[in-house]
This record gives structure tokens, sequence and C-alpha cells, in this order.
């Protein structure tokens, strides 16, 4: 059931909803700076999961006249949205944290903010695992986003549990703790953005493929060297969990239509194989009777 898009969104918008359901109680129990900001990062989530869940439905969506190329960029700009909201949390934890620091720290039942940051931290990881997984198998760039969305939640959510601990054990003498902590915790919040950031922007100025996977593709067709001359042009790129390759492919001058035709179906058939959601448009062109550089044995051939 959560293994697809639309099951792991759901999930998480679950999670992220019941965290900041005790987050928000518990901060206004304990008054802590700290899990105020964590219940803001919550908040937070809550727009970035939902925004993504509505996403992944429009993005899963097939091509239309309107978009030919399909929906799947949609899912990169989800993600840049989820990276400013994680920029938007970071600067709210930092600015929070010094104001507790100048009109100094009051922590009322520290007992409470350890059990739920200890919830949190558990809830979170487990999450971010399963969206990770789930992100991993369906290529998508919003799942990927949330799960480093996630992930930053448990850096943090963790620097609060040992902040609230400490102040815990020591009877309230540490309550500084409170506001440094969420200053430290901050930096792996802006850095999970950063991560977010970079990796979706690549795919909205239709960045290449990965080297490994154009090694793929050349391999591949190369692999059939004793129906066609060569290649060339190769271009790619990806939208979403969608690639998208075009190439010109060069067959000798004697190749009816028909024999070109039965090559380019069966190299698709062959790279759809090994790249999944692989979108492929060749353009079929002659030799130029280089025999001297070719190592086809055609009928056409020269001495």
């Amino acid at each position: 059931m959560f293994n697809t898009k639309k099951g792991a969104a759901s999930l998480a918008l679950g999670v992220v909803l019941g965290l900041f359901a005790i987050k928000l109680t518990v901060a206004a129990i304990t008054g802590s700076i700290s899990i105020f900001a964590q219940m803001a990062d919550s908040f937070l989530d809550i727009l970035s999961v939902s925004l993504t869940y509505f996403i992944v439905l429009i993005a899963n969506r097939p091509a239309d006249l309107e978009h030919p190329f399909g929906h799947g960029k949609l899912e990169n700009i989800s993600a840049i949205v989820q990276a400013l909201l994680i920029f938007g949390a970071g600067t709210a934890v930092v600015f929070s944290a010094v104001l507790r620091i100048i009109n100094g720290p009051g922590i009322q039942l520290p007992a409470a903010g350890v059990g739920v940051m200890a919830v949190s931290v558990i809830a979170s990881t487990l999450l971010s695992l399963k969206l990770k997984s789930t992100a991993k198998n369906t290529e998508s760039p919003a799942l990927e986003a949330i799960s480093q969305n996630i992930r930053a939640d448990i850096y943090s959510a963790g620097g609060v549990l040992m902040g609230m601990l400490a102040i815990f054990i020591s009877d309230g003498r540490l309550a500084i703790l409170d506001p440094v902590l969420a200053i430290l915790v901050s930096v792996f919040i802006f850095r999970s953005g950063y991560v977010v950031i970079t990796n979706s922007f690549g795919a909205l100025i239709d960045k290449r493929l990965p080297e490994d996977e154009e090694r793929v593709i050349r391999d591949t067709i190369l692999d059939h060297n004793t129906q066609l001359v060569g290649l060339h042009e190769l271009r790619s790129r990806k939208s979403g969990s969608q690639r998208y390759v075009d190439l010109h492919l060069v067959m000798p001058k004697n190749s009816s239509v028909e024999q070109a035709h039965e090559v380019c179906d069966h190299l698709e058939e062959d790279l759809s194989k090994k790249l999944a959601n692989l979108n492929v448009t060749i353009h079929v062109e002659p030799c130029d009777n280089g025999c001297a550089a070719c190592s086809l044995s055609c009928g056409s051939r020269q001495s």
C-alpha cells in the first residue's frame, strides 16, 4: 500500500500531522523554544507533504496534447518548493532561539519534552527510511525531497531530545541548552534544503542523465554492431521519473526502411529493459561510405 508514490505521500502526511499535534501540545506545556521550533518545522512538513501528495497525482498523469512530454517536472518544482520551506524552517529556528537567549530561557516539565522528542525521533527515522526506499524504487524527486526533509527533522529532534534530557537531569540549571541546541541543529536543516534544491534544479534545466546511464545506452546500442554502423548526437534529460533520450543512428546504405525500423524497435526494447521509464527517439541516417573505418559487412561495402 505504501510502496507507491501516492501511498508513501499519504503515510508521510499522516505521520507529520500526528507529530505536529503532540509537539504543539508539549510546546504549550513546557514553553520550550526548541520544541516550538520543532512544531513549526512539522507544520512546514504538513504543507510540504500536502503539496507533494497533489503534485504526485498530477505528475503521474499520462502525456496529453498540451503536455506531450508528460507532467514529470512538476515533481522537481515541488521539490524546490520544499527546499524553500526547509530554509524557512531553519531561519525560524535560528530567529526564535536568538530571541530566547536574549530574553532568558525558561522550561517547565522537561520530562514531557523528553518524551515527545523521543517519539519524534523514532517516527521520523522510520518514515524517512520508508520514503527513501519508495523514492528510489519509483524514481520520485518529490518523495526524495520529503525524505531529506524528514531526515533533517531526525537531526533536529535528536538535538532537542538531548537538550531536554540534559535540562531534566540538571533540574533546569542547563536551560540555556534549549536555544543553543536549536541553533546548532538548524545547520542540518539548512544542509538538507541545499541537497534537495541542487538535486532538483538540474532536471528543470534539462541536465543530462548520469554518465553511467549514458554509458549503458551507448554500450547497448554498440552491442548491435553487426546491424548498424554507429551512433552520434546522443542527448538525454530527465523529467520527474521519466528519462528522455534522442540520438542519430547510422545504418548501412542498402538497409530498407523496414530493416531500419526493426533495428530501432529492437534497440528501444533492449534499452527499456536496462533503464526504467525510458522514452527513446531515434533519427536514422545512411552511412557516408567510410568503409575503411567500418567493421560492418554489407552489400554496399567498397573495396
